[in-house]
């Protein structure tokens, strides 16, 4: 099989990216970019984002999860720790997120590194979830294989059986994880495939250097 995609043609034309226009802080410019993108409901999860690791086998894998937090210190998001996922982690704390939002021709790529969050914050998210998904902890040994999808239904009916009328807690092997950035760059399409790049680069002194970068 074979297909040619040469002549997928894009012009990216609605809006550009200055230096002048750039905060100190680049959390602030990811906070300005996630609310235009909120504000014009042209993304149905505008907190979607991609994950990069190493995992053990050594080749970088990717995956989409969802950013429920952001603060000046990082990026947070919830996961199983015992996850393929989480296994890579552990080895290797060093990850990629990738924000893309084409309906306004942006992306944002921050490299950085992982850490579990508190045991206290986890459980608090824990308990604003609703209850399937709280079960839905429980039942999933996530990345292992399992027989089928009857399996995964059996073990939930069971699950809901055994805690009917009573509180679920937060599983030890699920919680959050904070990405907290080294280097964040923000993409902007522009005509012509000159496109803008600024590329913010945590210093020893906590400065964050702001650089433009070729397209």
């Amino acid at each position: 099989m074979k297909q040619d995609l040469s002549d997928y043609r894009k012009s990216y034309e609605k809006s550009e990216l200055l230096e002048e226009n750039c905060p100190e802080n680049p959390i602030e410019m990811f906070r300005n970019w996630f609310l235009e993108v909120e504000k014009s409901e042209t993304v149905a999860e505008v907190n979607a984002m991609t994950i990069s690791t190493i995992g053990l086998d050594g080749f970088p894998k990717s995956r989409v999860v969802l950013l429920k937090k952001y603060t000046y210190e990082g990026f947070i998001f919830y996961s199983n720790y015992t996850s393929e996922k989480g296994k890579a982690i552990a080895a290797n704390p060093h990850v990629c997120l990738s924000f893309f939002w084409p309906a306004m021709e942006r992306q944002i790529i921050i490299k950085g590194i992982v850490e579990k969050i508190a045991t206290n914050l986890s459980d608090g998210y824990f308990e604003s979830r609703p209850r399937g998904s709280q079960l839905g902890a429980l039942v999933s040994d996530q990345s292992n294989v399992i027989p089928s999808r009857a399996f995964l239904e059996e073990k939930l009916e069971k699950l809901e059986e055994s805690y009917e009328g009573k509180e679920i807690e937060r599983p030890l092997h699920w919680g959050g994880y904070i990405v907290k950035p080294q280097e964040m760059e923000f993409w902007q399409g522009r005509a012509n495939r000159l496109h803008d790049r600024i590329r913010y680069q945590l210093q020893e002194d906590f400065i964050w250097k702001i650089e433009r970068l070729a397209p």
